[in-house]
């Protein structure tokens, strides 16, 4: 089977947030000792690094052990239909979508299968609207699910040939 040219685009988007994900969680851990030193500020009140470990889904849900396995599985089964679902499109901004969406879940996956938890540490706290801290993994598939809507909302307004020879 061949895989068109616009997949690889996908698959090469989601290798690229995996590589920032990691990275920066490397550095987080290792360069900066995140995980001693607890928090450093950056811009406060408004941006610091907070380190959490993370063993739920959104906002610490279903946390605990025996999630774990669970919750690495089910990333590697939505990063394998994006995969798949990938090699069906043309559309760019759905590709761009499942690229990040893909990256970001296989991010987090790698953490949850390494560590038993995801590594988060970006935090917006300190401005009172935001009060979760997240990673680049995160970043990748909310910016991913927000390019979904807006695909989906772009494809619902074209009208097909039929609907179009229909008013005619």
């Amino acid at each position: 089977m061949k895989i068109p040219r616009i997949a690889w685009a996908a698959y090469g988007f989601a290798l690229v947030i995996i590589v920032l994900d990691q990275l920066t969680k490397f550095w987080i851990l290792e360069g900066l000792d995140l995980r001693e030193v607890g928090r450093v500020l950056i811009a406060p009140p408004v941006l610091n690094f907070s380190y959490v470990e993370n063993d739920g889904v959104s906002f610490g849900l279903f946390g605990g052990g025996s999630g774990r396995w669970i919750l690495s599985l089910f990333p590697l089964v939505v990063a394998g239909f994006l995969g798949w679902w990938a090699l069906k499109t043309d559309r760019r901004t759905l590709i761009a979508a499942i690229g990040l969406i893909i990256g970001g879940a296989l991010g987090n996956a790698i953490d949850r299968i390494q560590y038993g938890y995801v590594v988060d540490f970006i935090d917006f706290s300190g401005t009172g609207v935001f009060p979760w801290v997240f990673n680049v993994a995160d970043s990748a598939i909310n910016i991913g699910v927000l390019l979904l809507i807006i695909d989906s909302l772009r494809s619902e307004r074209k009208p097909t040939v039929g609907a179009a020879h229909e008013k005619a």
